[in-house]
């Protein structure tokens, strides 16, 4: 994986961006799925990402740092800077680009939009920027977190591609175009994960800066949409059960193949 990091991004983007297929099939034959099924499910890909934003992007970005500038405090004080800057990234990002949450209703900030189709579309590239970036990176740090994390972000698409296939089928949205939108927002990731590869790529003094940016976006992600996503329906219990069982294979993978 050392010696092509651009094709490893590509593979484990690809990888990403056939899960979230995948998992949308299901939405093709049922419209339906339990609130508490949905809710675990949703637990389970936050439980995956927090894994992965904590092993497999913020420790090595703060080994990479600290062997870089031989200084524990300069490394933790720049992976928290590219932390933030992750976060301010996507929030930016999020006033930006005119979108619609997954369920949480319409951004009546932009009501001059005419599609709430383009909205969700919108919406679900905004949440999937950050796991492309996120595997992009990992692949240019040399490759040995890479497939772990692509795996791990592989398996939450697999759930993550269901639940917004059902959700536009809820609204009302037929089953190919539903289908459609949701395995489409997955073609996001081997985008963001090439440009992650090429921006780590360019000098390796960017490789802490990179790791730590995806991690703050991934946190943004989880804290923001995912997590209170899942537990607004009274399902708080299976959503923990979930992110934890994410949380712990998440783990597993990184320190068993990593």
């Amino acid at each position: 994986m050392t010696e092509h990091p651009i094709l490893w991004s590509l593979i484990g983007g690809g990888m990403a961006f056939l899960s979230t297929s995948i998992g949308a099939l299901p939405a093709v034959f049922s419209k339906t799925l339990s609130e508490r099924t949905r809710d675990t499910l949703l637990g389970f890909g936050a439980g995956v990402m927090l894994a992965a934003t904590g092993f497999s992007l913020i420790t090595p970005g703060l080994e990479t740092a600290r062997q870089l500038y031989e200084s524990r405090w300069t490394a933790a004080l720049l992976v928290s800077a590219g932390i933030l800057g992750g976060v301010l990234m996507i929030r930016l990002l999020e006033r930006l680009v005119p979108h619609e949450h997954f369920y949480k209703g319409e951004d009546q900030r932009h009501d001059k939009v005419r599609s709430r189709l383009w909205l969700f579309v919108m919406a679900i590239i905004i949440h999937n920027i950050p796991e492309g970036f996120a595997i992009g990176v990992a692949a240019g740090s040399g490759g040995e977190r890479g497939f772990p994390l692509a795996l791990g972000i592989s398996l939450q698409d697999l759930p993550e591609g269901l639940v917004v296939a059902l959700a536009l089928r809820e609204l009302g949205y037929r089953r190919r175009t539903a289908f459609a939108v949701a395995a489409f927002s997955g073609f996001v990731e081997p985008v963001a994960a090439l440009i992650g590869t090429l921006i780590v790529g360019i000098a390796q003094a960017f490789l802490a800066w990179g790791l730590a940016l995806a991690a703050g976006a991934m946190l943004f992600v989880i804290s923001h949409e995912v997590i209170p996503e899942c537990h607004r329906r009274g399902s708080e219990m299976r959503a923990t059960w979930g992110l934890v069982l994410g949380f712990v294979l998440m783990m597993t993978l990184d320190y068993a193949l990593g």
